[in-house]
């Protein structure tokens, strides 16, 4: 059984990054590539394990080796990039990023033939069929199973403010969704997506994890897609919001902020005398965890507006600005990277932009690595 185990959570602080790329050709546009870039051909040594398609033979996978810090993940996250480019060029292709691609119309792509995706195809149907999505997947390494899911749960009001910092999807199957993400919305058709609820303990989370693969309702842990969940393989707490973007420093500013995120909730594991007093309910310990319906409607606020949302503040009373909550945020945790993401353009409104002056040409040139 594809299951994994509190044994896994071993080592703190390490960092790595999964990318979602699309495989293009010579204008710009997605094709089918992953078959020769993945399994007939031998990529660069960074590569050499660490690159796999996904659903559709247009959208290429690739992870970091485990890196000890955050220096040697921005320099790995630079050479695994640079090695993808170069071994698909060799191949006569190019890689685009963006959450989703504008130029991508699911009717017309082939999907991967792999076993796990040809089941997953089965059992979701129409959902997974369409699923034309990329996104930015960051792992940081904690070295207690209980305090990786307490993490998971605390890092949930975090997640909507990621998103829209990063929302650079705003067209799909041809047209304007008139949504900042509209990945966000087309993966959350899949099952076992969005924002999880809190667990009380990681027990809760094995079990869950256990019962999902017994009951059939998915074929390994893999399947969770959570907006954040502790991988029990890795021994990680995995952020799982973000677009893809095909500016590197936007994916390490989203890098920095999860990592200074873990280790600033890791201290206050730490110096708290019972960090679970507020999971367990009927206690009168506490405030209840944050409900899943006001993380909902966070998220929402962040795929239908990015860089223009507001959110509903963690104690329920106001709301707060993106730009406030960033300021916030890079205050408390002493990191820069989504300061300047927030200042700048965002992705979905560059897109926009580039459309209406230079065409669907533009729009695709301004993705590719």
């Amino acid at each position: 059984m594809d299951v994994g185990s509190a044994e896994n959570f071993t080592r703190m602080g390490t960092v790595g990054i999964e990318e979602e790329f699309y495989v293009v050709d010579e204008r710009g546009r997605p094709t089918s590539g992953t078959d020769e870039l993945v399994y007939e051909t031998d990529p660069p040594p960074i590569l050499d394990g660490r690159l796999d398609h996904e659903l559709f033979k247009c959208v290429i996978e690739t992870q970091t080796p485990t890196c000890a810090d955050l220096d040697e993940a921005h320099e790995k996250l630079h050479e695994v990039r640079a090695a993808l480019v170069e071994h698909a060029e060799s191949h006569g292709y190019g890689i685009a990023a963006a959450g989703l691609h504008p130029a991508a119309k699911w009717r017309e792509l082939e999907h991967a033939e792999k076993p796990r995706y040809r089941a997953q195809l089965d059992r979701i149907q129409y959902p997974q069929h369409r699923n034309t999505t990329a996104g930015i997947h960051v792992h940081v390494g904690v070295d207690d199973a209980e305090k990786a899911t307490w993490i998971a749960n605390e890092i949930r009001w975090f997640l909507p403010v990621m998103l829209a910092l990063s929302a650079n999807s705003p067209y799909w199957n041809g047209f304007d969704t008139g949504l900042a993400s509209a990945r966000a919305k087309i993966f959350e058709n899949l099952p076992n997506t969005g924002v999880p609820t809190a667990f009380r303990d990681f027990a809760a989370y094995r079990d869950f994890e256990r019962l999902m693969v017994e009951r059939g309702s998915i074929n390994d842990r893999g399947e969770l897609w959570y907006d954040v969940r502790p991988h029990t393989e890795n021994g990680t707490v995995e952020v799982r919001a973000p677009d893809g973007q095909a500016d590197p420093e936007v994916v390490f500013a989203f890098v920095e902020y999860v990592h200074a995120l873990v280790l600033d909730l890791v201290e206050r594991y730490e110096r708290t005398a019972d960090p679970w007093a507020t999971y367990r309910s009927g206690d009168g310990s506490g405030a209840p965890p944050l409900r899943r319906e006001l993380l909902d409607e966070n998220k929402w606020r962040a795929l239908r507006y990015g860089h223009d949302a507001t959110f509903i503040d963690r104690d329920g009373t106001g709301t707060i600005g993106l730009t406030e909550a960033v300021e916030r945020e890079a205050d408390r945790l002493g990191v820069d990277g989504i300061a300047r993401v927030a200042a700048a353009e965002s992705g979905a409104a560059r897109q926009r932009r580039l459309l209406e002056s230079d065409g669907l040409d533009g729009v695709c040139a301004a993705l590719m690595l």
